[in-house]
């Protein structure tokens, strides 16, 4: 997936579907960060992303980076 936006709560990421799947704060590292720029940037490339859940009602999808 592709980062499109970083807020304070988290990252959105472009995975090739209509609406971008949200990859929170809680789920970026292993450790405690206090924002998601300390380890993601805009249009970064993220290869080995993990899929947590899917909404279809809500059309949401959620991801984890951590092992």
């Amino acid at each position: 997936g592709i980062v499109r936006n970083i807020t304070d709560f988290g990252a959105f990421v472009d995975v090739g579907l209509k609406n971008d799947a949200l990859l929170h704060i809680s789920q970026i590292s292993n450790k405690r960060i206090s924002h998601p720029s300390e380890v993601l940037s805009i249009n970064q490339n993220l290869e080995k992303v993990k899929v947590l859940s899917v909404d279809l009602e809500k059309q949401r999808v959620s991801l984890s980076l951590k092992n």
